[in-house]
Order: C-alpha cells, then sequence, then structure tokens
C-alpha cells in the first residue's frame, strides 16, 4: 500500500518539556502561559507542523497546543501518539489494545480542541499486543475520520514491516542526534529512505546538552537530564565536546544549536526541537541543513569527545 505524505518539510516543535514538573520525564519548572506563547510563536515563524503526546505531562502538553492553537488560522500539522497508561506506580505502560487507542484518541480531540487528528503515531513498542492488531484500528480511526494518517514512534523495522503490510505508515519517528545515531545502524533510516517515509528525529539536540546555554549544574534535582547518560563523563567528555562545537559553529557564522540542529538534517532528518519559551521557538523555522564540510567537522569532534571518555 502507497505511504502518504502528510507533513511540511523543515523542523517541527516538540512539546515534551511543556509537560512541567512530577511526571516521568520531569524536563523542570515550565510556565503554561510561556508554552502557550512558545507554540503560537513557532507557528507564526513559519513552524509548519507540532508534535505531542498525551503522555507528555499525561495530558498538560496537549492542553497548551489545543488552548494556543485554538481559533488560528493557517493552523500546523499536529501529531501525536497513543498506547502509553498511566500506572499506579505513577510510570508509563505501552497498552496497545483497540480499547486503550480509541480512548487516548477521544482524550487527544478533546484536550487539543480539534475536530480530527492529523497524524496518530503509535509510541512505544507494546510486546504484548500483536501490531498488526493495533495498526487495524489505527486504520479503522483513519476510515471512521477521526484520524487522517499514522505514524510510527521508536517501532523496529520489523515492527515497521508488519504495520505496513496492514496500511500505510506515514512517518516515523527515534531518537536521533550527533550524540545517539542508532537509526543509521539498525536499518530504520534505510527503512524510510527505501520507502519514501519522513523520518522524525527526537532528542536531535541530545536533549539540550547540543544546545546553546546548556548548563547541566543548574538544572533542577529532579530534571531528567541528571539522569541521561551524557550526564556521565564516563560516556563523553561534554566541556570538551561544547567547547570544539561551540568553535566549529562560531566559525561559520552559526549557533551551536543551527550547527547540531543542522547536522540532523543534513542527514535528511527532520528533527523535533523542544522549546518552552516564545523566543525558543522563533528559532526553529530558521534551522537549516550545514554544509558537508561542517557536518563532518561536527561529527569528528563528538567522535573525539566519545572516544576521549572512554580512554
Amino acid at each position: 500500500m502507497a505511504d502518504t505524505g502528510v507533513l511540511p518539510g523543515g523542523p517541527g516543535l516538540g512539546t515534551a518539556p511543556m509537560g512541567g514538573p512530577g511526571w516521568q520525564l520531569d524536563w523542570g519548572p515550565s510556565e503554561r502561559a510561556e508554552s502557550v506563547a512558545a507554540v503560537r510563536s513557532a507557528v507564526a515563524a513559519g513552524v509548519g507542523w507540532v508534535d505531542t503526546a498525551p503522555f507528555y505531562g499525561w495530558g498538560q502538553a496537549e492542553e497548551i497546543v489545543g488552548d494556543a492553537l485554538a481559533g488560528m488560522t493557517g493552523r500546523p500539522v499536529v501529531l501525536t501518539k497513543c498506547g502509553d497508561v498511566l500506572g499506579r506506580d505513577g510510570r508509563a505502560y505501552d497498552d496497545h489494545r483497540s480499547s486503550v487507542i480509541r480512548a487516548d484518541v477521544q482524550g487527544s480531540l478533546r484536550r487539543l480542541r480539534c475536530p480530527v487528528i492529523d497524524v496518530l503515531q503509535l509510541h512505544d513498542p507494546d510486546p504484548g499486543t500483536p501490531i498488526e492488531e493495533s495498526w487495524q484500528t489505527i486504520c479503522e480511526l483513519i476510515q471512521e475520520g477521526s484520524v487522517q494518517a499514522a505514524g510510527l514512534s521508536n517501532h523496529p523495522v520489523e515492527l515497521m514491516d508488519r504495520a505496513r503490510a496492514v496500511g500505510p505508515v506515514s512517518l516515523v519517528q527515534h531518537q536521533y542526534s550527533l550524540l545517539h545515531r542508532a537509526p543509521e545502524t539498525d536499518g530504520v533510516l534505510d527503512w524510510c529512505a527505501d520507502h519514501g517515509v519522513p523520518f522524525l528525529a527526537w532528542s536531535p539536540l541530545a536533549s539540550g546538552f547540543l544546545a546553546d546555554g546548556f548548563d547541566l549544574a543548574s538544572l533542577t534535582a529532579g530534571d531528567l537530564r541528571r539522569r541521561l547518560r551524557w550526564a556521565d563523563a564516563a560516556v563523553v567528555d561534554l566541556a570538551a565536546l561544547r567547547r570544539d562545537l561551540a568553535a566549529i559553529a562560531s566559525s561559520a557564522g552559526l549557533s551551536m544549536t543551527a550547527l547540531t540542529a543542522g547536522w540532523v538534517l543534513a542527514r535528511g532528518a527532520q528533527p523535533i526541537i523542544g522549546a518552552r519559551t516564545a523566543a525558543e521557538a522563533r528559532q526553529i523555522a530558521a534551522l537549516r541543513p550545514i554544509p558537508p564540510d561542517l557536518a563532518a567537522a561536527a561529527q569528528a569532534a563528538t567522535d573525539a569527545a566519545l572516544a576521549a571518555a572512554r580512554s
């Protein structure tokens, strides 16, 4: 079956940081009004799509997107997800049964305040439910008119193939950055290229570790980034990497964010750039692929910092 192109080109706005503190992926404090302004500013600057999920703050991020887009003409494409349930321990669990997917869609439609979901993505794989059953449910939702297109988040090639045998896969997203290049070796990037399916990169700035102004020491105690592997000096020499990337970016008249996001764009991926303020959001639309020599220099600096930590 033919896959459907549903996504504008270029980077999109990510809303996970808008989920606020107190959930499994705590990004630290955020102001709701400021987050609403960030969504509106991104769209006004020309960002054509927004990625969200019920999981992000257990509905908070979707509500923010809904508030921001209410009454807006020229709305962006909105991507959301389904298949996460909140356990009694406060953590998320994957559940892709038909009843859960349908309940998620109804909840998302209400929070996003829209008549149809532009793109619905299955979140992380659910080993307890055959993907054929889950994908069939999503195909039915498309036929019923509550969803326009469907994608897969964090699914391996085998599951992508099995889903596509049931119905079109319109986009795929995985973690991808200078510090995390698994899609280059696990077949995901090749699969997307072979099938003409857009590849979206989440955490393209390595959760901010490769962004301007990042300061690990200033993060709140519960901030998830304190627990990420890049915070470990045995994994990467972060100070050296940031110094070298800043120098490479400066030599080209770029910010570090423009360099590292530009590397992702140069690889043919569409980065999902998280933001919580209007100033951050306005920068997203201006991001562009960087030239091959600059991309090679950024990758070499990253490789050197990873090797230095292992030595």
